[in-house]
């Protein structure tokens, strides 16, 4: 499939010895938590939305925009555009089916990036990113099948789970493939303005705030934007790579053209575009980081030694100076630093001197050992930020399980990543991300689930449009900008499972309020949700491999 099936025997027998060494804990249903966060996505999906779309409560939106199961889940929740055909998250409908059309360009589709109805393109190029590596990676170790079935869907749980998770890849990446193409040397990255957006609680369905279109051209330059949208384009292009040969040559063909538009016009789109996407997705740490994360993706995607020793040479050239020699501790949508240090070194031989610094990172992680310098809560969640912490978990626990991976490739069952005096084996790695994993699913002092609709305590006010009030299918047939509020506000449940959303979690001392106003800790994303992808498919093909 997308990674050998050797290698993947050998971490999920590490897995085993991990999951078996915690029998006395807390036991999850890592499939039925996959299938939830996949559909997450259709819930959030844009434009016209397709046949089959199973979050019933959501219609089509945004018509006018630019002219394991439950993880994946979610995703279509966040659809924005025409829903497909099998779309599971029947509470939605089509939204954003003009978007562009005032600028002459089709920007229908892609996902609202979390709570609101804005398309951002950063942080969803890095959730395209993101889902794709999660195939790419454990893809071998997704159920064929999916495993719920709850109200809210049409037609029960739906295909398989890697059909699902590629599902939500496609979609996101058609739109960024439109938003790269529809005009020469320039790249579109934006629909609508937040700040009005945010004056409104509307449903996607019924949004009538201005769908402004914003874009990065060599006057107005975004590297850091359009080197993540060339990350998700050639990422996406290896996920179809066998099913869709040429469906995934068009997307190389694309990410190699954004790629070096963002090389040849460098500059920050938070600069030129500072006024719409500040504060809520500035690139904080610059563009270098994205310049070397897409250069990377296009080594690993591009099919010909000759075209894979083009990039390998820019990234050998140009590496010092982007900064890829120091050391960093964080993997977001804004900094891929470390991740693309990561990458490298276990996808190239040639690179081994990032390991070091991939090295110093997970020392950092690892309670006990020389170089730790992460903080836990007192019930064991890593903690980064106080607003959306979520995202930092589970962007971690899927690094610590690639690398865990790496370490297994290397044919030495003695293989350890050296911290000090400690020798931190993959075990220990898998072991960690699945305290994080579990942490989430419901092994916490507040004993319950910061996914939405798994297990039997879960957020019930997520701070979501779509989610809160009644069904964008259903009476009453609209709900104005200032009427939305009420349901804001409202101290009654969510009208609509936002099934597999994860939101942004507890805070330093594991308290969490549920309640829509606490955005910081009730709001979910995509890209908290796209890593979580991969390491619950790793934990559900483990699962699936333990002895009773």
């Amino acid at each position: 499939m997308y990674s050998s099936s050797k290698l993947l025997v050998v971490v999920v027998v590490a897995a085993v010895v991990c999951l078996g060494a915690a029998r006395g804990a807390a036991a999850f249903n890592y499939a039925d938590a996959l299938d939830k966060a996949i559909l997450f996505f259709e819930a959030q999906r844009s434009g016209k939305l397709p046949a089959g779309q199973r979050v019933a409560w959501r219609a089509d939106s945004g018509l006018s925009d630019g002219s394991a199961y439950e993880a994946i889940l979610f995703f279509e929740a966040q659809r924005s555009g025409k829903l497909p055909a099998g779309q599971r998250v029947a509470w939605r409908a089509d939204s954003g089916l003009s978007d562009g059309s005032a600028y002459e360009v089709d920007l229908v589709g892609g996902y609202y990036d979390a709570g609101d109805n804005v398309k951002f393109g950063l942080p969803m190029a890095f959730t395209v990113t993101m889902l794709s590596w999660s195939v790419i990676e454990f893809g071998d170790m997704m159920p064929r099948r999916s495993s719920s079935s709850f109200f809210g869907l049409v037609g029960g749980g739906g295909g398989g789970q890697l059909d699902n998770a590629r599902a939500a890849v496609r979609w996101g990446a058609d739109y960024l493939l439109k938003a790269a193409t529809a005009t020469p040397d320039t790249l579109y990255v934006q629909v609508a303005d937040p700040y009005q957006d945010h004056r409104c609680w509307e449903r996607p369905e019924d949004m009538d705030t201005p769908r402004s279109v914003y874009k990065v051209t060599p006057q107005s330059p975004g590297s850091d934007v359009a080197g993540e949208t060339a990350a998700a384009l050639a990422a996406a292009s290896i996920v179809f790579r066998g099913s869709d040969p040429a469906y995934s040559a068009k997307l190389l063909d694309a990410a190699r053209q954004v790629f070096d538009f963002a090389d040849r016009y460098r500059g920050s789109y938070s600069d030129s575009l500072s006024s719409v996407v500040c504060p809520f997705y500035c690139s904080y740490s610059g563009y270098h980081d994205e310049l070397l994360w897409a250069a990377s993706w296009l080594h690993l995607a591009s099919p010909s030694p000759e075209t894979k020793d083009v990039y390998l040479s820019y990234i050998s050239s140009n590496g010092h100076a982007l900064g890829a020699e120091q050391d960093d501790f964080t993997f977001s949508w804004d900094d891929k630093r470390v991740a693309t240090k990561g990458f490298l070194q276990s996808k190239q031989d040639g690179l081994q001197l990032y390991k070091a610094h991939t090295d110093n990172y997970i020392c950092s992680l690892v309670p006990g050992a020389n170089g730790f310098r992460s903080q836990y809560t007192p019930g064991g969640l890593l903690f980064k930020e106080g607003d959306s912490n979520m995202q930092y978990v589970t962007s971690t626990a899927f690094l610590l399980l690639t690398y865990a991976k790496y370490l297994a490739s290397t044919g030495s069952a003695g293989a350890t990543v050296s911290c000090g005096s400690t020798a931190v084996s993959h075990s220990t790695l898998i072991s960690l991300a699945k305290k994080q994993v579990d942490y989430i699913l419901g092994a916490n002092p507040a004993g319950m689930s910061y996914m939405v609709g798994f297990g039997a305590r879960y957020p019930r006010h997520v701070h979501h449009r779509g989610a809160s009030p009644p069904s964008g299918r259903d009476p009453p047939a609209r709900i104005g900008c200032a009427d939305g509020f009420r349901y804001l506000h409202s101290p009654e449940p969510d009208r609509n499972l936002l099934a597999g959303a994860v939101v942004g979690g507890p805070d330093a001392s594991d308290g969490f309020s549920d309640s829509r106003d606490n955005y910081a800790q009730a709001e979910p994303s995509t890209y908290t949700n796209a890593p979580l992808v991969g390491a619950l498919a790793f934990f559900a093909g483990a699962r699936r491999m333990v002895p009773p």
